[in-house]
């Protein structure tokens, strides 16, 4: 079952960058990441999806049910945490929450207590003495505190501590194991890794990749670096298919080749085979070499 469907959504603001035709879906249960640098169009998506703003053409569910038409409905099962949070200053923390906790007609001051104590938020405070950290935590807490089924994070990790971000991905995934499913947009790639099942990659307001975080590994280059005590090693290895960038150095009498490949590993896993080896390391590329990659073939669309 999917959770969020979006079809060919299109948002123009003239001739500032929107969104054109994107389209993908997030499955029940999944943790889904949307990447891309600042201005490549996340906000603008998310904001479209929760009704924040009208799409040009295109359409969108959640639940199966309409983003405009049902946009009240869906709402009371999501929770939201935009890039940047404002308040009104003058309210103590606890009376916001309860504030925000009032719209869902049920009892959340257990969950409010417990959110709380896991972010370390005082909620005697006044909004406008809180740090921009602590105000994104109050941002956590508002979102989560009714039990959402659908939790939106966009650029959540921004202003919290490390330790604070570590305590926020526990949390999250807590979520995740009692089956909530999660939009998780970012341009901290290393996050997107940690968490996501699937990845959607836009650029310029268009989608240009849609793969799974396993599958985009399996799928591109690996490095490889070997050490042999046999000499002139390297011109064999570049002639066989799906190796590249091959370089080579020599020193007391061994042999360093590193190189990447991309194809079949039985192909140069014989031919490594054939080579008297003193060590060998091998090295999946990480999101972010995956990222620029895809970033780097200008004209990919999907």
């Amino acid at each position: 079952m999917n959770v969020i469907e979006i079809n060919q959504l299109t948002k123009s603001y003239g001739k500032s960058r929107g969104i054109v035709d994107v389209s993908f879906n997030v499955e029940e249960g999944e943790v889904f990441g949307f990447i891309g640098p600042n201005g490549a169009g996340k906000s603008t998506t998310i904001r479209t999806l929760l009704s924040l703003i009208y799409p040009t053409s295109g359409s969108a569910k959640i639940f199966g049910k309409d983003i405009i038409k049902d946009a009240v409905e869906i709402k009371k099962e999501i929770g939201y945490l935009p890039s940047e949070v404002f308040y009104y200053d003058n309210m103590r923390v606890i009376d916001l929450l309860n504030y925000s906790a009032s719209f869902y007609k049920k009892d959340c001051s257990k969950r409010i207590k417990e959110l709380s104590e896991r972010m370390d938020l005082d909620l005697s405070r006044k909004i406008d003495d809180l740090s921009f950290g602590n105000k994104k935590k109050v941002g956590i807490v508002q979102g989560l505190l009714h039990d959402p089924k659908l939790i939106i994070l966009d650029e959540p990790t921004s202003g919290l501590d490390p330790l604070m971000q570590q305590t926020f991905f526990e949390l999250l995934k807590e979520e995740n194991a009692k089956g909530v499913t999660i939009l998780f947009s970012s341009h901290i790639l290393s996050e997107v890794q940690r968490m996501c099942h699937r990845v959607g990659i836009i650029k310029d307001g268009r989608l240009i990749k849609l793969e799974k975080i396993s599958t985009l590994h399996e799928n591109t280059d690996k490095r490889f670096k070997l050490e042999t005590k046999t000499l002139g090693v390297a011109a064999g290895i570049a002639k066989v298919e799906g190796v590249s960038q091959v370089e080579t150095a020599q020193e007391d009498g061994k042999e360093t080749v590193k190189f990447l490949f991309h194809g079949n590993l039985n192909l140069i896993m014989r031919k490594l085979a054939e080579t008297e080896l003193t060590n060998i390391w091998i090295e999946e590329p990480d999101l972010e070499e995956i990222f620029m990659h895809f970033y780097e073939k200008t004209g990919d669309r999907i």
